[in-house]
């Protein structure tokens, strides 16, 4: 069952886990853990700072201290890097389809 929860705050330490629909192992059948590691350098890019992280083949465990001086909420930062980490996934099972 997902929990979603509403973060009030802009900034902190937060700890966030992230599934593959179904539990599939998406990230080792995809090979997608560069597209988890692009995500960590657009949140450096924008101040913020893994603090530790696991990949598993089918979920991340991430512990991020946001640093948001933009007044951006913490579920959107995170909802795009899902998004942006999907659409990654989704192009590299699309590819290796292909080949």
């Amino acid at each position: 069952m997902s929990v979603r929860r509403e973060i009030p705050e802009y900034d902190g330490i937060y700890f966030i886990t992230i599934t593959c629909s179904q539990w599939l192992h998406l990230f080792e059948l995809s090979n997608g853990y560069k597209e988890v590691y692009k995500w960590f350098d657009h949140l450096k890019s924008k101040g913020h700072f893994i603090a530790g992280y696991v990949i598993m083949p089918n979920h991340i465990h991430v512990l991020i201290a946001f640093r948001n001086t933009q007044g951006v909420s913490i579920n959107s930062i995170v909802g795009e890097g899902k998004r942006f980490m999907s659409y990654g996934l989704v192009r590299r099972l699309k590819e290796k389809n292909e080949s």
